[in-house]
């Protein structure tokens, strides 16, 4: 059964339906400049900065954010960064311009964010990060929340590392090392990193015999786990497990073993929809289940509370899972 690539989750910008129409010109302006949702509640207005929404797991983190808002009365503005850091930053610019009652930032880049922090604090508008930290993430654990921040809402993403390395542990030979390759995200998140070394710190742990022969970039998505899982196959056809640092990845990786004829196992990160399917068919060996939308409405209860007695860092459980074990992961994105 060949798996279908996941669909690109960029349809949420407003298209004009007739170049006449004054209303169709605002909004179709409005999602050039990469403003995808804005409610109309009279209540206060709360700004998401989102990496970009043609990622999936940051368009269901919009999601709980809008949804979270709506139920509280308020309204949401979220902005697509699309991958760019000057377009991000000039987004949080633009949304302390604006003074809303607060600002939720998934940041392209943890360090680069730390300005923005500042630049908020410094016009009083509370602002809190979702699902990456602020800082370096090499020096600074997901639970030592960034000055100036109301909260960061997120997984431990070292903790999801381990949570696969003890899915690893399952498939890897006995009797001799094993060989393993790790499909990465993007350079730059916080997450490439992170991820990977919880998995190692899972493996060195239990004392497992493993090297890791190569290491390549996904890119986050399907097409770039494909093209990464083809070209390790090709100098290293005797792969035993690709760890994929993301579900998306790891579908792509599953093509791309098939058609080698590998038997390698594959792991991923995320507890997708497609990824789960792919669990329940047998097509891939398991993953670590995450809940975006719950961390959208994570973040914005940080902002909209304001609950000084509350956690600066808001999670949730994140089990691994199997096909035998797939029931406890419900996917969201």
């Amino acid at each position: 059964m060949r798996l279908r690539p996941i669909p690109t989750i960029l349809c949420v910008a407003v298209a004009a339906v007739a170049a006449a129409s004054l209303t169709g010109v605002r909004q179709a302006a409005r999602a050039e400049a990469g403003v995808v949702s804005s409610g109309k509640a009279a209540g206060p207005r709360y700004g998401l900065s989102t990496v970009g929404l043609s990622y999936p797991f940051a368009a269901a983190i919009a999601k709980g954010f809008s949804d979270a808002a709506a139920r509280a009365g308020a309204s949401a503005v979220v902005l697509d960064a699309k991958g760019d850091v000057q377009k991000q930053a000039n987004d949080i610019d633009d949304l302390i311009a604006q003074h809303v009652a607060g600002i939720a930032v998934m940041p392209l880049d943890s360090v680069v964010a730390q300005g923005w922090v500042r630049r908020a604090n410094a016009q009083n508008v509370p602002i809190a990060a979702v699902a990456a930290l602020v800082g370096d993430p090499k020096t600074r654990s997901v639970e030592d929340v960034y000055p100036g921040l109301i909260a960061l809402a997120s997984q431990d993403e070292v903790a999801a590392g381990r949570a696969a390395g003890s899915l690893a542990l399952r498939w890897l030979p006995r009797g001799r090392p094993a060989r393993i390759a790790i499909i990465e995200g993007a350079a730059g998140f916080p997450e490439v990193e992170q991820r990977a070394r919880g998995f190692r710190a899972a493996l060195d742990t239990a004392g497992a015999r493993y090297d890791v022969v190569a290491s390549q970039p996904g890119n986050w998505t399907s097409e770039g786990g494909e093209a990464a899982c083809q070209n390790i196959l090709a100098a290293h056809p005797d792969i035993d497990l690709f760890y994929n640092e993301a579900d998306d990845m790891m579908i792509g990786c599953a093509r791309a073993v098939r058609a080698a004829g590998s038997p390698a196992r594959m792991i991923g990160v995320g507890g997708s929809k497609l990824g789960i399917a792919s669990i329940k068919a047998g097509a891939v060996d398991g993953t670590v289940c995450f809940k975006p939308e719950a961390l959208g409405a994570l973040v914005f209860a940080a902002l909209h509370d304001k609950n000084g007695a509350a956690p600066r860092f808001r999670t949730y459980p994140i089990p691994a899972v199997t096909r035998a074990t797939i029931g406890e992961c419900v996917g969201q994105w």
